[in-house]
């Protein structure tokens, strides 16, 4: 434990939230605090999250968390979309909007996520940066409360916070959907499916909003068996086996895929552990043995399934035939490396489509579209994009003059690909041979508007999906899915007669 150095104390006229007044050191003087310094557009700050969870609830007592968010994407700057991120990660501890890097200024942070640990009478004395520390601090926080409990300085008393999700109940029918898949469903009809990220569970309908299927009890949590027993934790991308109607999911929070088969209407799961991988360099391994890090989305070819691995900063390979897991390509390293596949880098990759050449790759980090070459293409290459990790903006152009902000989903329909422009709330098309990129749909602004091109509005839309002459988005902060008529660009949203949120009703199927 590093020498104490008095804690600065924390704005008072900044947004706060998950609590009805700002709170000060002061005012938290003798109980343990624990600063987490964290954006939410980043994979490792998200997977801090669940070690928080865990350290509030075991010493609820004598530990105040506090997350200090300092914003990475301009979009991450509006206090709304930070609500809107609170609701959907159930982050239950008080939030200082610190837009202006102030506080991460005068506590001297230089990465995300960073924590700091303030003792009782205000002084701090630790911090780590990155992911995988819980044991550290747990270790650190008992040496803390022990040493303050026979000196007589620390105060146990829980605090009582006024949480978003009391004020800001979510009871649409669906919550915060991930992403989106249209398919052909092998009995002559054609299905969507979409991930209920929010609610945990997956729903299946028909093109026209007709609900077919619920997958999950809606629930968080790690369970094989029936579509009513079965559960995921915040599930993401999907892809569809048609000849033998098997759906597999990415089920992201759980760091796992999941097979459902629509033939026996069971869930089993395919490959990880349930827990987190914290190895980055290239390996493989036998699915069930092998731990994977927060799978995003997922591609289908021949008997292969391909996995955009956003934990890992990895494009990754799982042969269906064999049970064999395996990078496909990128380092580990968490940056924009074009060549041969092994050589490639990443930077957290969340969305995956193909044309059957290449895999084509929403690489959400550094706001960039790219092409991973199939079967003897060796080649990794940026098609869109600036390729940095602060190279982002608004810009419709060509190659590297492009500038996306986020981009989460990206979707293959003949010779064009479409992306989820997700913190500029827009649709962009792009020429995959020539990186030329046009905003298609979305007026930018943070809205729910149906209408035609342009004028129609988005929030943070994440997946995309076509088929024949329609496109489907997830919008996934409006929590809606949108019908896209191709050869009119008419947008509108999409209704599900029946379907509820898990704990508001019981709907009909």
């Amino acid at each position: 434990m590093p020498p104490r150095v008095r804690a600065p104390e924390l704005p008072q006229n900044y947004p706060w939230l998950n609590t009805d007044r700002p709170l000060s050191l002061q005012q938290l003087k003798g109980r343990v605090v624990l600063l987490d310094f964290w954006t939410y557009c980043c994979i490792n700050c998200l997977h801090v999250l669940p070690d928080l969870k865990f350290l509030e609830q075991k010493y609820k007592d004598s530990l105040t968390v506090i997350g200090v968010h300092s914003a990475k994407f301009e979009n991450e700057k509006e206090v709304e979309n930070i609500r809107q991120a609170i609701l959907r990660y159930d982050i239950e501890h008080p939030v200082i909007v610190d837009s202006g890097f102030r506080v991460w200024e005068h506590y001297a942070v230089r990465a995300w996520p960073t924590l700091i640990l303030i003792d009782p009478e205000g002084y701090c004395v630790g911090s780590v940066s990155g992911e995988g520390h819980r044991e550290t601090l747990d270790d650190l926080i008992s040496q803390l409360i022990q040493a303050h409990q026979q000196k007589g300085t620390i105060n146990f008393q829980e605090i009582t916070v006024a949480l978003e999700k009391q004020r800001q109940r979510l009871t649409a029918p669906l919550a915060f959907p991930g992403k989106v898949l249209a398919s052909e469903n092998g009995i002559g009809g054609q299905w969507l499916f979409i991930a209920d990220s929010g609610h945990h569970r997956i729903v299946v309908s028909t093109l026209d909003g007709e609900v077919l299927h619920l997958i999950g009890t809606g629930k968080p949590g790690l369970s094989d068996g029936s579509f009513s027993e079965a559960q995921f934790f915040g599930p993401q991308g999907m892809a569809f086996d048609e000849e033998n109607r098997i759906l597999y999911v990415a089920d992201t929070e759980n760091h796992t895929l999941r097979r459902i088969d629509f033939q026996s209407q069971t869930v089993e799961t395919i490959a990880g552990t349930g827990e987190q991988s914290h190895n980055i360099r290239p390996h493989s391994g036998v699915g069930l043995e092998t731990p994977l890090n927060s799978p995003w989305d997922l591609l289908k070819l021949a008997n292969s399934l391909f996995i955009a691995m956003a934990g890992s900063h990895q494009v990754w390979e799982m042969g269906l035939d064999t049970g064999i897991v395996q990078t496909y390509a990128g380092t580990g390293a968490e940056s924009c490396v074009d060549g041969a596949r092994q050589e490639s880098a990443f930077s957290q990759p969340s969305g995956i489509s193909t044309d059957g050449r290449e895999l084509y790759i929403a690489d959400s980090e550094i706001s960039s579209i790219r092409a991973v070459g199939l079967g003897d293409i060796d080649k990794v290459r940026t098609v869109c994009g600036s390729g940095e990790l602060f190279g982002f903006g608004d810009e419709d152009g060509i190659g590297s003059k492009v500038r996306l902000q986020h981009c989460l989903g990206v979707e293959y329909a003949p010779d064009y690909l479409w992306v989820a422009d997700t913190y500029n709330h827009k649709i962009k098309r792009v020429d995959p041979h020539t990186g030329k990129c046009l905003t298609m749909l979305g007026d930018g602004k943070q809205e729910l508007k149906d209408g035609q091109g342009l004028d129609c509005s988005f929030f943070e839309p994440s997946g995309l999906s076509a088929i024949a002459t329609h496109l489907f988005i997830a919008d996934t902060n409006n929590h809606v899915i949108r019908r896209v008529e191709l050869d009119t660009l008419n947008v509108t949203t999409l209704h599900f007669p029946g379907l509820c949120a898990p704990d508001v009703c019981v709907p009909a199927t």
